[in-house]
């Protein structure tokens, strides 16, 4: 039974009111009056107490509903004397790896470890150990056994089944079993947390909790929920379409009499609402059981065939219970939650969040916090669908959406509140900038499709794409007093964008500083078909509305174009005909991304086994895909990204042999690289005469008002390869950010 999310009584602890801060000493918890927490909440990031961090949107949650709710920071993990700082909650250990997986927070896509972590003070590194849910949960575990351990965000949920770990180049297991949690909780957790919280405040038992949608938990092989319930073969539903047995339209009436013969029975013909009630019951009872853990860490297919059915299986309104062997128990996955409506959304962004960082870390610089403080997140989720995306797994592909009204009134708080604030919004957005409001035309259609995504091959019919509301907003907030400026530096999806040309006037004409990050990601089939991202067509088009939008203002503003190297699917000739591109377009980048594959995603599955989940894989008709793995290859797609670069040079010339494509070696305008290296770069090749000086012809010519230039102290994303990116809603790892997609 799903709850409306504020439909609970609150607990009696109700009573003590809104701390200013959550306690994260016992010293703050007795000024608060406290002799316990109700929930102790660990993670891997600072305490920053707004919504777009976890522990304080669900911390914040929790209080509103009476619990007194406790936060350790960032804990030693060497021992679990420090997981007993706050003592004992009554209720259970709320554990975390923080707004991004530890192991993308930690380590670069050449699985080199970061020098900075953007979510700690002063940027400090080694705060968090690999794998923090797994550590965290396990010293909870030492410092109080027996109390309640709940896993949740980012890392748990994109480690529910058993994943490929790019990090050890293992298939690791659920991330369940290793942590030996009582009960994970993935994608968007507001109502599942609400419902187990309020039910283990009755005294129900967290083991006996097995019925709340988007929650995962460790049963006996035949453990079912009911008796009436059917489990089916995922190697029986390898291809889209449902799999339930059809209601039989000359079914007999329950009230005729079992005497009757068939002859003499009389026939009713069921109403089709009443044959779709029933496939939708079947459906509800139904767990698909995946290949076990030791079959997909063995079998690459199987792998692929697991992951094509967990995604197939992502749509709240037709997701079926999937379940998967570990040993000699299962993880059980119930389907994903329901989303928040836009009056739930707004309750939860209008709690009483002090909006900054907790006063224990002085004036210590939090590159997160400092990113975010004057942004606004109006929406979540993503139905754009990218393989290489961590969204869909986590936050699914129906948009939930604040109201105008709550938008205005946040905006209103931070030019009010927020210290530092000099009338500029740094962004208004959210995992994808303008699919604000967006939806299928039909519920009925959006609860039965099983689309991977909305927006490829191309734009669903069904799906509405109006940008009315979105621009009504920016109109209103930027008229709002004491508001200079508001940018929109979240990830635009441009193929929607030009299907509404005023909604592209508005944005470059007042949102745009001068630069707009969008990511055609390549210009070749080959990867775009695995990245599902829509061709080159879309960006060509979006480039001429936008620039005409800025000539029509006299403005000189310039798109800076984000490419992405090594996704599976992608060969050498693929990377030379992007690299000629840009070259053509005269872009010459300086932050560039190679492909890290997360855990879950679809590309990632593609990695691993080097066949294509966006096919049928079994019955031996998996399409293979050329994967990127060795070292070298993954530098040589890098360096044709920056072929200006003249340390990339040596590489380049010996490919480019290779490839028979010395033509593009020479020193006029139509080569791609010189022949000559410029003293102090690179590797000298053989019987190459070094220039007399660095500037001569070969030398890239200095960055032009057209070339890509990364926005300075705008961290990128992690989830392929840049620094860490600060997601927009706390329990994300968004793959956008200050670019359009």
């Amino acid at each position: 039974m799903t709850h409306a999310l504020f439909s609970h009584r609150k607990h009696w602890a109700a009573r003590f009111g809104t701390a200013p801060f959550l306690p994260m000493s016992r010293a703050e918890m007795a000024a608060l009056g406290w002799d316990a927490c109700d929930v102790i909440l660990v993670t891997g990031d600072a305490y920053i107490d707004h919504p777009s961090f976890g522990m304080a949107l669900v911390g914040r949650l929790l209080e509103a509903q009476g619990y007194r709710v406790g936060i350790i920071s960032q804990p030693d993990w060497h021992s679990a004397e420090p997981f007993r700082a706050l003592g004992q909650p009554t209720l259970y250990f709320g554990v975390t790896a923080g707004n991004m997986d530890s192991m993308v927070n930690r380590y670069t896509s050449d699985r080199k470890i970061r020098s900075d972590d953007a979510y700690t003070p002063n940027a400090e590194p080694n705060k968090r150990p690999d794998r923090a849910v797994t550590v965290y949960a396990q010293r909870c575990r030492e410092a109080f056994p027996g109390t309640p351990v709940i896993i949740g965000s980012i890392e748990a949920s994109l480690r529910r089944i058993a994943h490929y770990d790019y990090w050890s180049d293992t298939v690791r297991r659920s991330v369940l079993p290793d942590s030996k949690a009582d009960l994970l909780i993935f994608g968007n957790a507001e109502r599942a947390l609400l419902d187990v919280t309020h039910r283990l405040a009755k005294g129900e038992k967290i083991g006996d909790i097995r019925d709340v949608r988007g929650t995962g938990f460790m049963v006996a092989h035949d453990w079912k929920p009911e008796e009436d319930w059917i489990e089916v073969l995922s190697t029986e539903l390898d291809t889209p379409g449902a799999i339930d047995a059809h209601v039989d339209p000359y079914a007999m009436s329950p009230n005729s009499a079992t005497s009757q013969t068939p002859e003499s029975a009389p026939v009713r013909i069921v109403p089709r609402a009443e044959r779709l009630a029933a496939k939708q019951a079947m459906r509800e009872r139904t767990v698909i059981r995946l290949p076990d853990y030791d079959q997909v860490k063995n079998n690459p297919v199987l792998y692929a065939h697991a992951s094509r059915v967990f995604h197939l299986e992502s749509n709240p309104g037709n997701a079926r219970a999937l379940r998967q062997a570990h040993g000699e128990r299962d993880v059980w996955l119930n389907p994903p939650p329901i989303p928040l409506s836009t009056p739930e959304m707004d309750a939860v962004y209008d709690l009483p969040y002090a909006r900054a960082p907790h006063p224990s870390y002085g004036d210590a610089k939090i590159p997160a916090w400092e990113m975010i403080r004057f942004s606004v997140n109006i929406m979540r989720g993503c139905f754009g669908g990218c393989t290489f995306c961590s969204i869909t797994e986590h936050e699914g592909r129906i948009i939930q959406s604040r109201s105008e009204d709550s938008v205005i009134k946040e905006i209103e708080a931070i030019r009010d509140k927020t210290p530092g604030f000099t009338g500029v919004i740094s962004d208004l957005g959210g995992p994808t900038a303008n699919m604000y409001r967006m939806a299928c035309k039909s519920k009925k259609i959006e609860h039965a499709c099983r689309r991977l995504s909305c927006v490829f091959p191309d734009i669903c019919d069904n799906l509405n794409t109006d940008h009315t509301p979105l621009i009504h907003m920016y109109r209103r907030a930027r008229a709002l007093p004491g508001i200079k400026k508001i940018l929109i530096s979240s990830g635009l999806r441009y193929d929607l964008a030009v299907r509404s040309p005023e909604y592209v006037k508005e944005l470059v004409q007042h949102h745009v500083g001068g630069y707009l990050k969008i990511a055609p990601e390549h210009t070749e089939a080959g990867p775009l078909s695995k990245m599902m991202k829509p061709g080159m067509g879309a960006y060509d088009r979006f480039k001429e509305m936008f620039e005409a939008a800025s000539k029509a203002v006299g403005k000189k503003q310039y798109l800076i174009p984000y490419f992405i190297a090594a996704h599976p699917g992608t060969t050498d000739e693929d990377m030379l005909n992007l690299a000629l591109w840009l070259k053509k377009h005269d872009f010459r980048l300086d932050q560039v991304q190679t492909f890290l594959p997360t855990p879950m995603a679809l590309a990632t599955a593609m990695y691993h086994t080097e066949k294509n989940p966006l096919k049928k894989v079994l019955g031996g008709k998996a399409e293979a895909v050329s994967v990127v793995k060795q070292g070298r290859t993954r530098r040589l797609h890098k360096a044709f990204l920056r072929y200006h670069d003249p340390d990339n040079w040596p590489l380049l010339r010996e490919a480019l042999k290779a490839m028979g494509r010395e033509d593009l070696i020479g020193n006029s305008k139509k080569h791609l690289i010189p022949l000559y290296q410029p003293a102090g770069t690179g590797k000298q090749p053989e019987g190459t005469r070094t220039p007399r000086a660095e500037g001569g012809r070969g030398r890239p010519a200095p960055g032009k008002p057209g070339s890509a230039k990364p926005h300075a102290g705008k961290p990128a994303p992690a989830d392929r390869g840049r620094p860490p990116q600060v997601p927009k809603h706390p329990l994300s790892q968004r793959r956008g950010g200050g670019k359009a997609r």
